[in-house]
């Protein structure tokens, strides 16, 4: 499996109300552990470590189905652009120009909308 699927399927995962339920039951059970190990810095520790090393792998993950994501709406419009008769084709792919021109892009097409 690519990385692509993976990170689409752990995306699917742990977007789940399954997802949402196991982790506030491992919260839950961190809790109420809490006074069995005498609400010690290793008991704190455990659940700071947890939720780091997730929440650093989320963002990569995120990062890379919203990539994903952006990558197949940029597809989509461009074909749009290209099946339109009256639209400009120097739009397709224009996610790929600086920002000076695809500020100068929108102000035209803007002042276009207008008239």
């Amino acid at each position: 499996m690519e990385f692509g699927q993976a990170s689409r399927a752990v995306e699917r995962a742990a977007g789940s109300p399954w997802a949402f339920g196991a982790a506030m039951a491992i919260v839950l059970l961190w809790a109420v552990s809490g006074p069995l190990f005498g609400w010690s810095d290793t008991w704190q520790l455990v659940i700071n470590t947890g939720t780091t090393i997730v929440t650093f792998l989320m963002v990569f993950l995120i990062q890379a189905t919203q990539s994903q994501d952006t990558r197949a709406l940029h597809a989509k419009l461009d074909e749009l652009i290209r099946v339109i008769g009256p639209a400009r084709n120097e739009l397709i792919a224009s996610e790929e120009l600086d920002a000076e021109a695809l500020e100068s892009m929108r102000e035209q097409v803007r002042r276009e909308a207008q008239e």
